[in-house]
């Protein structure tokens, strides 16, 4: 049974006689998580379709729906121009090995140029035959502790699909969540620090008078280090001012 037609630029994710439903759905959950909807399924043990599988993919249910079933791997990607194979071990084979981030970009390279992309993902108990792995072009192979090597079906697709998703969308490493507010300008900081240098001299904080400039220094530094938020510098300001009307009530 051949799958749906090949419709957009993205690889097919083969389950290889996966052994359980459970895992088949958290596959397709793990690929729909990242954008990935092109399953295929090889002789799963239990048969197809798979109650327990629609439960565990909840709503990512319809990868399910249109996944292709094929008898053997053989079949599985006789479509496709690059196939890669992920497994932990050594096979005693002369391929390419790549880890998951490497194939990505390698399989983006691929599919900009009209090819079709296959990786496959080996049952749950032993991984992939090296029969199936000879049939591969190249081999993904994750850096897990050696001791304990052996990734869960869903967890091996889960990797492979950020990997993929971070290749095609523009995922910035690091954001600040602005709430109601904006960074404050360097005329805000400055003014900040001015009211803080006038209620310290004030209160006596900067003695002795001999280290009172390198005092001055180190507060202007530590204002440039802080990523202050305007609501940020309006609260230290009314902190201030605050104390000061408190002093000057004599409570």
């Amino acid at each position: 049974m051949a799958d749906n037609e090949w419709t957009g630029p993205q690889p097919a994710m083969i389950l290889v006689r996966p052994q359980m439903g459970e895992n088949i759905g958290a596959a397709a959950r793990a690929m729909w998580n990242f954008g990935l909807d092109r399953m295929r399924v090889v002789a799963p043990r239990d048969g197809w379709p798979n109650e327990r599988a629609v439960a565990m993919a909840s709503g990512a249910g319809r990868l399910l729906d249109q996944a292709g079933l094929f008898d053997s791997t053989t079949g599985a990607i006789a479509d496709c121009n690059y196939v890669f194979a992920t497994t932990a071990r050594h096979r005693g084979l002369t391929k390419p090995i790549m880890t998951p981030e490497r194939a990505m970009q390698y399989t983006r390279g691929l599919l900009e140029q009209g090819q079709k992309v296959g990786i496959l993902f080996g049952p749950e108990r032993a991984g992939l035959e090296n029969d199936d792995v000879a049939r591969a072009n190249a081999i993904i192979s994750v850096p897990v502790n050696p001791a304990f090597s052996s990734l869960n079906l869903g967890q091996s697709v889960l990797l492979v699909a950020y990997e993929w998703r971070r290749q095609v969308e523009q995922v910035v490493p690091e954001v600040m969540e602005m709430v109601k507010t904006e960074f404050a300008e360097g005329l805000e900081i400055e003014k900040l620090g001015d009211h803080f240098e006038e209620r310290l001299q004030a209160a006596g904080f900067f003695f002795p008078e001999a280290k009172a400039d390198r005092m001055k220094l180190a507060l202007r530094n530590m204002w440039a280090r802080l990523p202050l938020t305007r609501a940020d510098v309006q609260t230290l300001h009314g902190m201030l001012r605050q104390l000061v009307r408190w002093k000057e009530r004599g409570e």
